[in-house]
């Protein structure tokens, strides 16, 4: 049984996930110039980035290099090339920001206009309150999920399509300098070339399965507490929904009781939600101490 209802909790994300898209993609299947102009823009400072990156470590490298053999004239050379290599880092990044919100606010206003329209079509905002489970405080909802759903898109792209690059530059760098390991097994050598690299990925691998791991309940977690903090302000706004009546209602006992009981369920997803970050802490910060010591060992 669970089984088959894990399958339909798949079924039931996977057509979640192909109406979201229907609805969110027709920003990017519009024929704008300023669509494209903002993803190519978004994609040249990423390869920008990463250019700077792999000149900064260059930099980096031959500046010790020059302290270490006390070469002033390098040294020098090397201070005034570094004004240059600062003051673009600081310019792609501020780009970075304004390109990356920009395309965010942008596709938020756009999903945003399209499911209001849909709200507002027919006076269905007259008609949603409490016909099902979820349509509580829909005002808050059409706000709030449409701005996670068109934010944490765009952060994760470019995340990912930054890190893929990083990986493909310094993994060539790693495979050049790192060379070949000989190990010696059962009177046998067993040479492994570019180990620095396998090294690398042994151990992305191991720390990334960890945090899968301890926080793959974290999405389902936060969907929980933002749908409890919307039942609760709907507890809250049953009060103010006669605006003229002046005195106390037989019914509003029910809804002070209502409202205690959302509270407690607000308080218990976000009481959740703590655990779940100290989980996922708990391999994020032991990643942060452990890596450097990893890398001096291989």
């Amino acid at each position: 049984m669970r089984f088959f209802h894990q399958i339909s909790l798949t079924l039931d994300q996977s057509q979640l996930l192909a109406r979201f898209w229907q609805s969110a993609s027709q920003f990017w299947r519009a024929k704008k110039a300023w669509v494209v102009f903002l993803t190519v823009f978004l994609v040249v400072v990423v390869l920008l980035q990463l250019l700077l990156q792999v000149l900064l470590n260059l930099w980096n490298r031959n500046f010790f290099d020059s302290l270490e053999r006390r070469d002033a004239h390098a040294l020098w050379q090397l201070a005034q090339l570094f004004v240059p290599l600062a003051a673009t880092s600081i310019l792609l990044a501020a780009a970075s920001v304004w390109g990356r919100m920009t395309v965010q606010r942008n596709w938020r206003e756009a999903l945003t206009r399209l499911v209001a329209d849909k709200w507002l079509a027919k006076e269905r905002f007259r008609h949603l309150n409490h016909l099902v489970k979820g349509s509580e405080n829909p005002e808050y909802r059409i706000a709030v999920d449409i701005r996670i759903a068109t934010d944490a898109p765009i952060d994760l792209a470019l995340a990912l399509f930054s890190s893929v690059l990083t990986a493909i530059a310094f993994f060539s760098v790693l495979w050049t300098i790192g060379g070949s390991i000989v190990i010696p097994i059962f009177g046998m050598t067993v040479t492994i070339p570019g180990y620095l690299v396998i090294g690398v990925i042994l151990y992305s691998g191991v720390m990334s399965g960890f945090m899968i791991f301890f926080g793959h309940h974290l999405t389902s977690v936060i969907e929980r507490m933002n749908q409890t903090e919307a039942e609760f302000r709907a507890a809250a706004d049953a009060f103010r929904e006669d605006p003229n009546h002046q005195e106390a209602k037989p019914d509003d006992d029910g809804k002070r009781d209502t409202l205690w009981l959302k509270l407690q369920a607000v308080l218990l997803w976000w009481r959740e939600f703590c655990w779940q970050l100290v989980r996922t802490t708990l391999v994020s910060h032991g990643n942060f101490l452990l890596a450097p010591v990893v890398a001096w060992l291989l």
